[in-house]
């Protein structure tokens, strides 16, 4: 899905704090007042602000430090923990002037009913600060890139911004901002920020209501800030970029919308994560469009995979035709989680040289038997061992392509063996599926699956008719 090699190592550095969800039902009117009454049923801590970009990060894969400034008290040290738990390295500043940001939602019936946050807003001081800068400047060479996670909440000051930008301009890293308030002039030198219309508005003093005005929007953040890709969000429309004078939007789509909260979080981790693995700023658009559309999904302050993101591209028709052509450990991980989905798995196999009406007939039969169908495809050395030293015409390559392009199939997996059945073992699919030749005689794989289901085939459609028609034409 992604170009680029090792995991990247990026450092969070912004407003830290907790969301608080009490989750329940409500059935009634309070008696004492016109308000909901909520049954609570859970209560669940998620890592916010800062936090969330984080989190996002660790389930794509990165490497992360964050740097911050907390209160010296019990939420402190409840989000320490929880730092831990995501599995990240950390500096965190205790002042006891500060109080640790926690904002608590009631959510009932998978709506959010209300809000309450206990914390500071004031500017940290300038020892806290000094702190920062220097554990930033001694560390800085070995991030590959830097997200400031602007909440408001008075970690990331001017002072402090100018110092951490000129710090990764020296090392030659990128600094991506969620920016916060109306003076963007606060992160001059970043590569790119990320606010959405209605900030991006506030921010310009244009009312972005067409092309031209969001290009206009864009020239003076471009110019306000010294970008180097002046950038705007626009919900369901997707990311706008500015390249040059000429303004490139690329639209999302999201399936459902259950709760937005941290999606901008989402956007800026992706772009962090895909312009950190050195991809060009469009594909990373549509990378962070893709994630975008996974987390507005869910409930609550989520994060996306790089599997549910590719499952999500899957559905939205956008996936390449590589993309369902895996390997055995790829396959071995998808078809465990499939399983935890509850999907019933069918399998297949053959050689599937020069494919005709008989083989999408049938494939598109054994699809029919579950939810997701995967063919194990016989390698060129295998085909020839069982077709003979002229087959396959087609290379396994070219014929994994074409299978692959199929609706009804979902993955492709070469195998090199004679049979599938180190295959079939990696998978353990619910369902196998042959032709109906195989009547009357032992199928391979039978002892590990649930059920064998035989197809017929359609008569006078196979590989080797079709190739006696061609020669029969020379």
């Amino acid at each position: 899905m992604l170009i680029g090699g090792a995991k990247p190592r990026i450092l969070v550095v912004g407003d830290l704090m907790i969301d608080h969800y009490l989750w329940g039902n409500c059935n009634r009117i309070s008696p004492e007042a016109p308000v909901q009454v909520v049954d609570i049923k859970k209560e669940t801590t998620v890592l916010g602000g800062a936090g969330n970009v984080v989190n996002n990060l660790r389930a794509l894969g990165a490497d992360v430090m964050v740097m911050s400034v907390v209160g010296d008290d019990e939420v402190a040290g409840e989000l320490s923990l929880m730092l831990d738990n995501a599995g990240c390295d950390r500096f965190l500043i205790l002042d006891e002037n500060r109080k640790t940001t926690k904002k608590s939602r009631i959510i009932a019936s998978h709506q959010q009913v209300v809000r309450y946050d206990k914390e500071s807003k004031l500017q940290i001081d300038e020892l806290c600060e000094r702190e920062l800068v220097i554990k930033i400047f001694e560390t800085i060479h070995q991030y590959d890139l830097v997200i400031l996670s602007d909440y408001g909440k008075g970690v990331l000051n001017e002072s402090l911004v100018h110092k951490i930008i000129f710090a990764a301009s020296g090392a030659e890293i990128k600094v991506l901002v969620d920016p916060k308030g109306e003076d963007y002039s606060k992160y001059r030198g970043a590569y790119l920020l990320t606010p959405n219309k209605t900030e991006a508005s506030l921010a310009t003093g244009i009312d972005i209501v067409d092309d031209a005005t969001l290009l206009k929007a864009l020239k003076k953040l471009r110019e306000v800030a010294s970008l180097e890709v002046p950038m705007i969000t626009l919900s369901e429309d997707g990311i706008a970029i500015l390249d040059g004078e000429i303004i490139i939007k690329k639209p999302t789509v999201a399936r459902e919308v259950y709760d937005v909260t941290g999606a901008g979080d989402t956007v800026i981790a992706s772009l962090g994560y895909c312009l950190a693995k050195n991809n060009n700023i469009e594909k990373c658009i549509e990378f962070a469009n893709l994630a975008a559309g996974v987390v507005v999904g869910k409930l609550g302050s989520a994060t996306a995979t790089l599997d549910e993101i590719e499952e999500y591209k899957s559905t939205l028709h956008k996936s390449s035709i590589e993309s369902h052509i895996k390997t055995f450990d790829e396959i071995r991980k998808i078809s465990q989680k499939l399983k935890v989905k509850g999907k019933k798995i069918v399998f297949t196999n053959g050689c599937f040289d020069i494919l005709h009406r008989g083989h999408v007939s049938y494939l598109d039969v054994a699809k029919s038997f579950g939810d997701i169908l995967i063919l194990g495809l016989n390698s060129d050395q295998s085909v020839k061992r069982i077709k003979g030293k002229d087959r396959p015409i087609n290379n396994q390559e070219d014929r994994g392509f074409i299978l692959a392009a199929l609706e009804s199939v979902d993955y492709v997996v070469n195998f090199s063996e004679d049979t599938p059945l180190e295959l079939i073992k990696v998978i353990c699919p619910d369902i196998l599926v042959k032709g109906a030749d195989y009547e009357g005689k032992e199928v391979v794989g039978s002892e590990i699956v649930n059920e064998v289901k035989l197809v017929t085939f359609i008569d006078g459609k196979s590989t080797t008719s079709t190739i006696e028609k061609i020669k029969n034409k020379l």
